[in-house]
């Protein structure tokens, strides 16, 4: 893949703005966090619970743009938006797609974390 899972400019923007080892800080927040966002919005699809799927979707969304992590938030943004979708196998699929984005986004976010 040629295309970045995060874009270093709203990366550099965020570590001018709150430095870089509180960005670091908070990535490593983010990485340990978005596994548990992401089961949540797994079980909130079993459950067939709209509220707690956007609300999922919504902090995926957020967060990984905050960190510049935009196809991620694209992704979350579209399920957010969309909410549950009549067919499950739709969802299941789109959430598969924003987990493999998220490792993308993880790896990502390590190796500049780590310079």
């Amino acid at each position: 893949m040629d295309e970045s899972a995060i874009d270093k400019t709203v990366y550099a923007e965020l570590q001018d703005t709150a430095g870089a080892e509180f960005v670091a800080d908070l990535a490593d927040t983010f990485i340990e966090e978005a596994t548990g966002m992401l089961a949540e919005l797994r079980s909130a699809r079993t459950a067939n619970h709209a509220d707690r799927f956007r609300r999922a979707a919504h902090s995926l969304k957020t967060n990984g743009n905050t960190f510049g992590a935009m196809r991620l938030g694209a992704l979350a943004r579209d399920l957010e938006l969309k909410g549950l979708d009549a067919d499950p196998a739709r969802d299941e699929a789109a959430i598969a797609a924003l987990e493999v984005e998220y490792a993308r986004a993880a790896a990502a976010l390590k190796d500049l974390r780590d310079g």
